[in-house]
């Protein structure tokens, strides 16, 4: 089935992880996809393997802090497809050595992170927009996080910047919906791409698990069903909306994992 055939969709940050999940699976639902990315040789792997796959792929440079190369990535959309249709504005990221708590972070990595995880959505949408006008109406879709809702330790201006990509995705939505331009959010949770599995230890995956409603992990491609759905007619009355994928982990009284193994270990000493 081809749920996003004729559509025409730029992927930010498409040449792994998340992002290679939504390009990959955009593509095979029939949209033209273009798949932008600091990591150009990667970006352009991918559209190679699409293509020998019998879909229709590209790749084009994007760096997230840099406008210039944001409003290039998509002008070489509509030049190389005629128009762009849905926008994945996926491109995030942290340091977990400088993005601390708020009196030791680093202030240079916080205009960083600004830059990299808010204004990009800002710039990708603002430039996007007037070509789904013309279009009759497209689809906006943001890569927003789970840290947007709950606080921490550290990534403080992660989370403040992804707060924000879920505020600025009602704005864009109300602003432009009479135009037929939908723009909705996805605050993933823990999601097992090839860098969480590198970067984070077994115990902390662990600790996760704990306190999960589900049994598993998220994948990449939880994701990226999602982004196809988003991008599909079949969400068509569905905007301002952030979607939380995160297999239950925020969704119970955060005590509940720790009363179930007391009363656990009340019941075995009984």
């Amino acid at each position: 089935m081809k749920r996003v055939e004729n559509k025409v969709a730029l992927v930010t940050g498409g040449a792994s992880g998340i992002g290679l999940s939504a390009a990959t699976l955009l593509a095979k639902e029939g949209a033209k996809v273009v798949i932008a990315d600091y990591n150009i040789e990667g970006a352009k792997e991918v559209a190679e393997t699409l293509v020998k796959e019998g879909y229709e792929a590209s790749a084009v440079f994007l760096d997230a802090g840099d406008a210039k190369t944001i409003e290039a990535a998509v002008e070489f959309t509509v030049e190389k497809y005629g128009t762009i249709t849905v926008l994945y504005n996926n491109v995030g990221g942290t340091s977990l050595r400088k993005d601390l708590d708020v009196v030791n972070m680093d202030l240079d990595e916080f205009d960083r992170l600004v830059n990299m995880n808010l204004k990009s959505v800002l710039l990708g949408s603002r430039y996007a927009i007037p070509h789904m006008q013309k279009a009759g109406g497209g689809s906006i879709i943001n890569t927003a996080s789970m840290a947007g809702f709950a606080s921490d330790q550290i990534r403080t201006a992660y989370g403040a910047t992804k707060a924000g990509v879920v505020n600025m995705t009602k704005y864009i939505a109300t602003q432009y919906g009479k135009d037929n331009i939908r723009c909705n959010a996805i605050a993933p949770g823990l999601i097992l791409t090839p860098a969480a599995k590198a970067n984070i230890p077994q115990p902390m995956l662990d600790i996760f698990m704990k306190f999960n409603a589900l049994p598993y992990h998220g994948e990449a491609d939880d994701i990226g069903h999602a982004v196809v759905f988003l991008a599909s007619d079949e969400s068509k009355f569905m905007t301002g909306q952030t979607l939380q994928i995160e297999g239950g982990h925020y969704l119970a009284n955060p005590t509940i994992a720790d009363t179930n193994n007391w009363v656990a270990e009340q019941q075995a000493k009984a």
